[in-house]
Order: C-alpha cells, then sequence, then structure tokens
C-alpha cells in the first residue's frame, strides 16, 4: 500500500502500526493524542516544522 500525505495519522497507524517509529523519529512524539488521530500526516508535518514529501518518502521505503 502506498502511504500518502492526505491519510490521516489514524489509518496510517490502523495499516502500519510499524511506521510509528518513523514519526517518532522525524519528532511526532503526540501520536496518542486523540486529536493527531484525525490530522493528515500532511497537516501533522505542517505543525511540527516536517518537510512532508521526505517524510512520506521515509514512510513509502
Amino acid at each position: 500500500m502506498k502511504i500518502e500525505k492526505t491519510m490521516t495519522i489514524g489509518e496510517l497507524l490502523e495499516v502500519a502500526p510499524e511506521k510509528a517509529e518513523i514519526l517518532l523519529n522525524a519528532g511526532m512524539h503526540c501520536l496518542g493524542c486523540p486529536a493527531s488521530q484525525g490530522e493528515t500526516i500532511e497537516e501533522a508535518c505542517m505543525v511540527h516544522g516536517i518537510d512532508v514529501e521526505e517524510l512520506v518518502n521515509l514512510l513509502n521505503a
């Protein structure tokens, strides 16, 4: 499955829980927060100052 920046954090973790480590290493330490579950990867990257394209590439590698 290809991970897209429009996926929510919740969707990503539901289908690929092993990707949590990549998110944590990128600086997203609020994965358990209820609000983060409804945020898209792109929205979370904007909040945390992370390059969304770089992160999506890591998630798909």
